[in-house]
């Protein structure tokens, strides 16, 4: 089964200025050259697609994958690249750009998610394909007392026991898209055009693996947590 990496990396971050190429870690490599050390220790996938409108994020790119045959970038249209593209629209256009009949997408911007997770993740997705899954995506799971103001009530705990203050364990647990990595088929997207099939496992991820670095807040904690 043949697995395409697909790295989306778009130059012009409104929230945080240069976030993909500006020094991160202590040694002063940025999160795509992070990313990229990472994703070639993992030998399962026949190739990893860089598609990106950022000349410096590419340029940090070949410079560390040098003559890695598996790394192609893939010069992303503009109107792909904007902050108001369309989700459907970039998820459409992932197909057209890999040759894996699986298609593994990820982002630079979770830094603690390491070769070893996105090769888990692999093993996980094939068997649970045989399980009758047809996806898998991450996410963080939420066991906490979650509050709906348009329905006025917890929406997680149980309605069948008389309190709604039921013990934590008690709770349904909900969980959080954090968008490290989604595994899908080819063909999926090209039916459904969506990332995800209809019934996705969930790949639950904990601790530091979940942070997903969106606001500068986000960059400068990361950012110190990795340094420790």
């Amino acid at each position: 089964m043949s697995i395409s990496i697909v790295l989306p990396i778009r130059k012009g971050s409104q929230r945080v200025k240069n976030k993909n190429i500006r020094p991160f870690s202590k040694d002063g490599k940025s999160l795509t050259e992070l990313k990229i050390i990472e994703l070639l220790k993992i030998k399962e996938v026949d190739e990893i697609v860089v598609t990106s409108n950022y000349d410096e994020a590419i340029e940090q790119i070949e410079a560390i994958a040098k003559n890695d045959p598996r790394v192609k970038i893939d010069r992303r249209p503009e109107h792909l690249c904007t902050p108001t593209t369309n989700v459907k629209e970039l998820i459409e256009y992932m197909p057209t750009i890999t040759t894996g009949e699986h298609i593994l997408w990820l982002h630079v911007t979770s830094p603690f998610v390491k070769a070893e997770d996105y090769q888990q993740g692999i093993k996980k997705y094939f068997e649970a394909l045989e399980e009758g899954r047809d996806s898998i995506m991450s996410v963080t799971e939420i066991k906490q007392f979650l509050w709906s103001d348009r329905e006025k009530k917890i929406i997680n705990a149980n309605s069948s026991i008389e309190s709604k203050w039921v013990q934590t364990q008690d709770l349904e647990p909900l969980y959080e898209i954090n968008h490290a990595f989604y595994i899908n088929s080819r063909e999926n997207y090209l039916n459904t055009s969506d990332r995800i099939g209809s019934n996705p496992y969930l790949y639950v991820l904990k601790g530091s693996k979940v942070i997903d670095i969106d606001w500068e807040e986000d960059f400068e904690l990361a950012s110190k947590i990795f340094n420790i």
